[in-house]
């Protein structure tokens, strides 16, 4: 069975920073693109950033510049380092692991989701 377990999220004022991470665990065999995505009330789920298993990275044009994802492929976790936090970055944060081998064969994991609040 795999598990991502999410962690960092919390309140934080407007410019400020916060880092996101996963970890993965489990019987895992291997770990394609890992990836975060962001959901805010009355809004549908977007991508926020999304890393290769060679570290290629790609980013959600609202975030450029200001988030760097990153990840320990030894630890099998991702990291989301957010700076100049604004209050529309406010949102339930999600990791997926969409092609995950493992034991059981492959699968598309979610974690559960971590709240981050950008306001004064």
């Amino acid at each position: 069975q795999v598990r991502l377990v999410e962690s960092g999220g919390g309140l934080v004022q407007p410019g400020g920073s916060l880092r996101l991470s996963c970890a993965a665990s489990g019987n895992i065999l291997s770990i394609g693109n890992m990836g975060w995505y962001r959901q805010a009330p009355g809004h549908q789920r977007e991508l926020v950033a999304v890393i290769t298993a060679d570290g290629k990275t790609n980013y959600g044009d609202s975030v450029k510049g200001r988030f760097t994802i990153s990840r320990d492929n030894a630890k099998k976790t991702v990291h989301l380092q957010m700076n100049s936090l604004k209050p529309e970055d406010t949102a339930v944060y999600y990791c997926n692991l969409p092609r995950v081998r493992s034991a059981s064969g492959w699968g598309d994991y979610w974690g559960q989701g971590t709240q981050v609040t950008v306001s004064s």
